[in-house]
Parts: C-alpha cells; sequence; structure tokens
C-alpha cells in the first residue's frame, strides 16, 4: 500500500485525485508553480513543494524537478492527472527509473497510443473497427491525392503526432486537398516538431463516442459503457454525457466487449478511453487516450465507482474492486467544462474571483478550484470547473443541469456558463439530435457580426 502519492498537476483534478487518497488513508503531495502558492489543491494536500516559476515548461512539464520533489517528501508514486506529463512516456520511463510508481498505463502502452498512426494499427490488430484511411503517413501531395481517390471525398488531414485540432484540415475535393494537405504539415511541424500526417474518410455526421475501459495489467479488461461527447468546438468538448443518448444496448455490448477484450490482450493497466466516431450505427477508432479523462465523472455517476480509486488499486498490484459482471447503468449523468473565458470569441479571461456558491442538492457534482478571492492565473489551461448533474433518466439529467446552472455563481470574471444556458433552450439538445459538427454551426448562426 502506498503511504505517499504525488500529484504532478493543478486546479480540479489534483483536488479530485487528493480526495481519493485521503479516503484512502494516504497522504497526498501537491507540487505547484509560482503562480500556483495560494491555489487551492496547494491548500487541501497533505504537503506542497514549489517546483518553479509560472510557467508550465518550468514547473509542471519539469521532470526533474518533479522527480526531486519526490524524493525530499518520500512520495512513493505518482499521479499525473489528465494533460501536462500524463501521456508522456518519457516520464513514465525516468519514474521507474527512480523506483517509483507511476499511477497509469506502461510507459510501452503510452508510446503505441500515442502515435496515431501506430494507434490505428495496434486497433486494427486488435479487432476494433478503424475508419477507412492512408496505409500509414502520407509522404508528398501525390499520395495524398491516390489516398483520397481512393477512400473518396471529403477526407481529413491529420498530424501524426497531433492532438487538439491542431494539424487538422478537411478537403471536399482536389482542389481543397492541395492547401489543405500544406496547411496541415506546416502547422503539424509548428506545433508539435514533426509534420508526418495521414489521411481519413471525412464522415458526414459522426458522433464522437467514446468507450472507458480499465485493466489490471494482468490480462483482464472492463469497460464501462460510452460517453457521448459531441458537443465540441474547435475540436475541444464543452458538454459530455453518459449513457450515449444514440447508443443502443445491443450496440454498447457489442463495442464495449470488442474495446474490453482488446486492453485485456494488450495487458493495459488502469483507466483509458477508446475514442470513435459513430455513424449510422458503426464505430470507427480515432485514438486511444492512456489517462483518466476530464469527463470521467458522468462515468462515475453512473455506476457508482471512484475511478481514480480504482487507478490507485491497479497501480499498488490489486485487482479491480468490480467486475464486468458488477457493473449496472443506473440512469443519465452530463457534465460541462466551464472555463474562464469571455463569450462570444471564447477569448481567455483571467483574473480575480470576487464571489464563488457552487451549487448543490441532489444529483449535483462541482469540481472546481475555486474560492472567493482566488486569482485564476493567466499560464494555464482555461478549465476552472466542471458541473455534473445525475438523473434517472436524460430529461431529468437536462432539468437538473438547468437548476444547477441557475444555483452557480462565478463574479469578477467572465465564464462559458451564458453558453450552457443558451444549449439548454434548443430543442436539438432536448432530443439528442446532433453530432460532432453542431455546436460549431450553432455558435456561427448565434454569433453576433
Amino acid at each position: 500500500m502506498f503511504d505517499k502519492i504525488l500529484i504532478a498537476n493543478r486546479g480540479e483534478i489534483a483536488l479530485r485525485v487528493i480526495r481519493a487518497c485521503r479516503e484512502m488513508g494516504i497522504k497526498s503531495v501537491a507540487v505547484h508553480s509560482t503562480a500556483d502558492a495560494d491555489a487551492m489543491h496547494v491548500r487541501m494536500a497533505d504537503e506542497s513543494v514549489c517546483i518553479g516559476p509560472p510557467s508550465g515548461t518550468q514547473s509542471y512539464l519539469s521532470i526533474p524537478a518533479i522527480i526531486s520533489a519526490c524524493e525530499i517528501t518520500g512520495a512513493q508514486a505518482i499521479h499525473p492527472g489528465y494533460g501536462f506529463l500524463s501521456e508522456n512516456a518519457n516520464f513514465v520511463q525516468i519514474i521507474e527509473d527512480h523506483g517509483l510508481t507511476f499511477i497509469g498505463p506502461s510507459a510501452a502502452h503510452i508510446r503505441i497510443m500515442g502515435d496515431k498512426i501506430t494507434a490505428k494499427e495496434t486497433a486494427k490488430n486488435l479487432g476494433i473497427p478503424v475508419v477507412p484511411g492512408s496505409d500509414g503517413g502520407v509522404p508528398d501531395i501525390a499520395a495524398a491525392k491516390k489516398a483520397a481517390k481512393d477512400m473518396g471525398y471529403p477526407v481529413i488531414i491529420k498530424a501524426t503526432a497531433g492532438g487538439g485540432g491542431r494539424g487538422m484540415k478537411v478537403a471536399k475535393d482536389e482542389k481543397e486537398l492541395v492547401s489543405a494537405f500544406s496547411t496541415a504539415r506546416s502547422e503539424a511541424k509548428a506545433a508539435f516538431g514533426n509534420d508526418e500526417v495521414y489521411m481519413e474518410k471525412y464522415l458526414q455526421k459522426p458522433r464522437h463516442i467514446e468507450v472507458q475501459v480499465f485493466g489490471d495489467g494482468k490480462g483482464t479488461g472492463i469497460h464501462l459503457a460510452e460517453r457521448d461527447c459531441s458537443l465540441q468546438r474547435r475540436h475541444q468538448k464543452v458538454f459530455e454525457e453518459a449513457p450515449g443518448p444514440c447508443i443502443t444496448p445491443e450496440e454498447r455490448a457489442r463495442i464495449g466487449k470488442i474495446c474490453a477484450d482488446a486492453i485485456g490482450k494488450m495487458g493495459y493497466s488502469g483507466a483509458g478511453t477508446v475514442e470513435f466516431l459513430y455513424e449510422d450505427g458503426e464505430f470507427y477508432f480515432i485514438e486511444m487516450n492512456t489517462r483518466l479523462q476530464v469527463e470521467h465523472p458522468v462515468t462515475e455517476a453512473i455506476f457508482g465507482v471512484d475511478l481514480v480509486r480504482e487507478q490507485i488499486r491497479v497501480a499498488e498490484g490489486l485487482p479491480m474492486s468490480f467486475t464486468q459482471d458488477d457493473l449496472e447503468i443506473n440512469g443519465h449523468a452530463i457534465e460541462v467544462r466551464i472555463n474562464a473565458e469571455k463569450l462570444p470569441n471564447f477569448s481567455p479571461c483571467p483574473g480575480k474571483i470576487t464571489q464563488y456558491h457552487a451549487p448543490g442538492g441532489l444529483g449535483v457534482r462541482m469540481d472546481s478550484a475555486l474560492y472567493d478571492g482566488y486569482s485564476i492565473p493567466p499560464y494555464y489551461d482555461s478549465l476552472i470547473g466542471k458541473l455534473i448533474v445525475h438523473g434517472r433518466d436524460r430529461t431529468e439529467a437536462l432539468a437538473r443541469l438547468n437548476r444547477a446552472l441557475g444555483e452557480l455563481i462565478i463574479d469578477g470574471i467572465d465564464t462559458t456558463v451564458p453558453l450552457f444556458h443558451a444549449l439548454l433552450q434548443e430543442q436539438d439538445i432536448h432530443t439528442g439530435d446532433y453530432g460532432i459538427h453542431w455546436l460549431e454551426r450553432w455558435l456561427e448562426e448565434n454569433t453576433p457580426g
């Protein structure tokens, strides 16, 4: 059993891990930059260590500083949260080389799934359905034209080492392909230092469906159903729910078993998410995230499990505390991501919180590191909170979300809360009739000017 765990992250996810540690009787260590000296995760942890100046590259992304913090405090394991170093295979290797435990999958699995082309080939070999696309990277425009002709337009060009929508372009015909291919490679080079791209068939009205999986590292894998994350802006999720409103029980069982069997065969350890585009009853693999997801609370809500606790158990070499047969969906859950951003342009809006009140009541959970008087620093991601609601069904969950948003008070800065008030007035949201392009179109139609 671990006596002490260091959390290599900040904000609400650091608090989330600290709470799980406290319930398990494990001491927690918070790391922080000088800009986060007064942050809530620093206040709540049993110990804290300053690891550098405000810049993320000199603090939360500094592997030597994090390892030193472990040595200073005697922490035996590191939980990475999400973002920062959570999917950095070199970080995992260094942790293990220092005799510490990484609470997550192996460096090898992170490397495999971190490269989009290798991940797709691995998924295909494991029996996971994939989107029709190029056979590996596309070296030049001639190869791109051939690949597009083979799979049919429209196509999407993606950076091999990509993420967050960077190095990703759509082409509806050969003329658009020429400029899109060049732009995608340039963006990929600038963002990731690697200009290799690949191509896939671009689906017309897909949904973004992701399957939560968990492995014990010894050949057993389970799934915890799916989440629908189709409401996105610039490839960034803003509204997630579980289970998916368009997925039938038969489809859920089929794709869930495929994913669970695959991670069992891999010998995967800990939490992971297999992401798909879904259209007309078919699932097409796009990537696997080898970490805890921002939206994990909706899965916790419908199954009544603590995924962070399970991560820690598996990292300790213990078995999972549940089996596939133990898992039964209970109701419906929705999460909205609340960012410190000024609408309608979604520009970052750091600043001092003059008043904060979290909503409460039955079926309401607010994951946030905010407090009255807290100053949100300008150096990090704009996510400041996640409002999660759970109801007996989707209708009740939506009503509960509407009520909880009305109770939420965040004064002193602009946030994206008004966006969710507006979305809840839309019939398509209540019927669940939307795909991954719906929100972008809605914003275009409802943004002044």
